[in-house]
């Protein structure tokens, strides 16, 4: 299966008899960002002559180890649960995959581009969720899924990198990342059988917040022609404080905030390599050195040194997130005022939401009195992942509800103080209230808007009750993948085998015509999806889908 980039010809994998699609993984869409080239914008990958094999997933960009992956291995194995905490990946990551169709197209097929999710921090392509070939035969598409700079080596606000150059001093390297990756398709997916006219760019939690911060960037609005033609934002938003509900909590914080991130990095970072005694003693080093200088012993830091910093010390001054930086050049200073202004990328645009977001963050009702001020977990990630990860959900239940969930949330339907009312509230300030107010926004200027809500929580008990429809659990659905992941043990039976698989075929649909038409609706609806405030509900029972309109108030 050998096609030509531009950069130079990959020969990937033929699975038509197991999976009806040909793939080419692990393509670099740029040059390594390493030494150097870290802290900077993408460079063209460099060219190659000779065929360059496409059949293994480039690894994952270099993060701390969390619950989601990915391990020592680069996919979803045990080695997850030993690696918490602990440096993974490769800076050497700028890659992405392709799947189409095992069949020559006929016309050119629609592409779906995903950026995954993780807190922009953490994530990868190898999860198997995310594998595109579901998802490309169903839809008669070609599915490109890419790799992106993440945390500090993705966004950092830092005086001593700046050259002048708006993109690189935007400190948003991440989203440089995904335009690479856009931009590679726009020269190259015609080679696959994919139409470079009709790209939509899907994102996921952190990747939805991703493209929300391109659909809104002065960057790309101000392009002769645009990366893509439509955007499908899963669970995600880019408000600032200005336009949510009191008490919301928003994804966009000022860029001097960012700044003096980059500026603490920099100074712990001069301290733990002895270059300074203390944060006064980095500061004079560096006046007297110069932006050169300095720029240097920050490239020149080991990445497990930089990640080793974030865990510790960066956060122990709240300061070891990551998200878009509005530098008013490549992020927009408010996205929201300025779609409101109509200066945004004016395409379709379709949205998802999940019942029950935040029952995937327990620990954050912790925050507030309101959400219970304490947290909705009683199990440390690796307990949660040593029981889930061989779970047997045919068997009777092997936890119970007591094991999880602390006795001051339960019982969970409890109005007010129930572990569901307390994870609504947080919803409702923050996964309803971003969505909300990006959705109002767009639908102030467009008509071309559509939402759902992904209601489907047939998983055995106690993880029913426990997550519900949780944030995440609709992507097994978008993607067609029930195989192997972290939760496919406690959600995926055979009792509910029937019903999901006919879900995901209409969510899938859905999706595809979307991807070819700019509209979600489709034959296999039973309902007309009305654009925002309407929105759909997708669920189902034990054989067949239920999906039902709402129309009107969105609250």
């Amino acid at each position: 299966m050998q096609r030509r980039t531009t950069a130079g010809p990959v020969v990937g994998s033929d699975d038509g008899r197991t999976s009806g699609t040909w793939s080419w993984k692990g393509v670099p869409y740029a040059r390594a960002p390493v030494a150097d080239l870290r802290w900077r914008a993408p460079r063209d990958a460099r060219a190659w002559t000779e065929p360059r094999s496409a059949t293994a997933f480039g690894p994952a960009c270099v993060q701390t180890g969390r619950l989601y992956g990915p391990g020592l291995n680069n996919r979803h194995d045990d080695s997850i649960g030993t690696t918490l905490g602990r440096t993974v990946g490769s800076e050497d990551c700028l890659t992405l995959n392709i799947w189409s169709p095992a069949a020559p197209a006929t016309a050119p097929r629609p592409v779906i581009v995903f950026v995954h999710g993780g807190s922009n921090i953490a994530g990868y392509t190898a999860d198997p969720v995310y594998d595109g070939a579901a998802l490309a035969r169903s839809q008669d598409a070609v599915v490109v899924s890419l790799n992106y700079r993440l945390g500090v080596f993705g966004f950092l606000n830092q005086a001593q990198l700046k050259n002048g150059d708006r993109e690189e001093d935007s400190g948003n390297f991440a989203l440089l990342d995904i335009v690479k990756a856009l931009t590679f398709v726009q020269a190259d997916i015609a080679g696959f059988g994919g139409d470079p006219g009709r790209v939509t760019l899907m994102g996921q939690s952190a990747g939805a917040v991703n493209v929300h911060a391109l659909l809104t960037s002065p960057m790309l609005v101000a392009r002769a022609r645009p990366l893509f033609h439509r955007a499908v934002v899963l669970s995600g938003g880019i408000s600032t404080a200005a336009s949510l509900p009191r008490g919301a909590i928003a994804g966009v914080l000022p860029a001097a905030l960012w700044a003096a991130r980059g500026d603490a990095l920099l100074d712990e970072g001069l301290v733990a390599q002895g270059r300074a005694f203390d944060a006064a003693g980095a500061r004079r080093l560096v006046a007297e050195s110069g932006a050169a200088a300095a720029g240097g012993w920050l490239r020149g830091m080991p990445a497990d040194l930089v990640l080793e910093l974030v865990r510790t010390r960066l956060a122990a001054r709240g300061m070891a997130s990551s998200n878009p930086i509005p530098d008013g050049w490549v992020v927009a200073r408010d996205p929201i005022a300025a779609i409101r202004a109509g200066r945004y990328l004016h395409v379709p645009v379709l949205a998802g939401h999940a019942r029950d977001e935040t029952r995937l963050f327990p620990q954050l009702l912790a925050l507030r009195p309101e959400f219970g001020g304490i947290s909705g977990r009683l199990l440390d990630d690796a307990a949660v992942f040593a029981l889930v990860s061989h779970y047997d959900p045919e068997a009777a239940p092997g936890t119970t509800i007591e094991q999880w969930i602390p006795g001051a949330l339960l019982p969970v339907d409890a109005p007010i103080t129930g572990f569901g009312a307390r994870s609504a509230a947080l919803d409702r300030l923050w996964f309803a209230a971003i969505r909300d107010d990006a959705l109002d926004a767009l639908r102030s200027r467009q008509a071309a808007v559509w939402a759902y809500e992904f209601d489907w929580d047939r998983l055995p008990a106690p993880f029913d009750r426990i997550f519900g429809a949780a944030h995440t659990f609709d992507l097994p659905f978008v993607f067609g993948n029930f195989g192997p992941s972290l939760y496919s043990g406690i959600s995926f039976t055979r009792a509910n085998e029937r019903g999901r698989l006919a879900l995901s075929r209409v969510m899938q649909d859905a999706l595809g015509a979307f991807a070819r038409d700019g509209d979600p609706n489709h034959a296999g609806l039973d309902v007309t999806w009305r654009p925002w405030p309407g929105r759909l509900r997708f669920d189902a029972d034990q054989d067949v889908p239920r999906v039902t309109a709402q129309q009107g108030d969105a609250s």
